[in-house]
């Protein structure tokens, strides 16, 4: 646990923090085949909440960064898709690579909202390997 999240939040910002993870969840069912839509759902829910805590804000700030990511490997997917169905463009072997990449990359953050859910809403900090980086990075304390 890193020290600056070694105080137990308020179950308001247990809560909110929480609900920044779901946020994207629900984008994701919501928007499912343009991946535009889980960015603006979750910039909509970090820009309500970026006068929270920082506990609240920098959970925000991590699920944006990772959206973000998220929207770059999924826009390529989405427009290389599109190509193949209406040009003259073929299915490769970096296609099918690539997607099966992407849907892999897709569950496993899909797995790992889940769980940061979970467990922020009890209080517990979670930090991913590059958005909790990158947050720290873009939130000031």
């Amino acid at each position: 646990m890193n020290s600056l999240f070694s105080y137990r939040p308020h179950d308001q910002e247990a809560e909110k923090a929480s609900n920044g993870y779901l946020m994207s969840l629900i984008a994701l069912m919501a928007g499912m085949p343009l991946p535009i839509i889980n960015l603006i759902a979750t910039v909509i829910f970090y820009l309500a909440n970026r006068r929270g805590s920082y506990f609240v804000r920098w959970h925000c700030t991590q699920t944006l960064v990772s959206q973000f990511t998220l929207l770059l490997f999924n826009s390529i997917g989405f427009s290389w898709t599109m190509a193949i169905l209406f040009s003259h463009t073929f299915i490769s072997n970096s296609y099918i690579a690539y997607i099966i990449t992407v849907i892999l990359f897709n569950l496993v953050e899909f797995i790992f909202t889940i769980i940061a859910a979970i467990k922020t809403r009890k209080g517990i900090h979670v930090e991913w390997w590059f958005s909790g980086e990158v947050a720290h990075l873009i939130c000031k304390q």
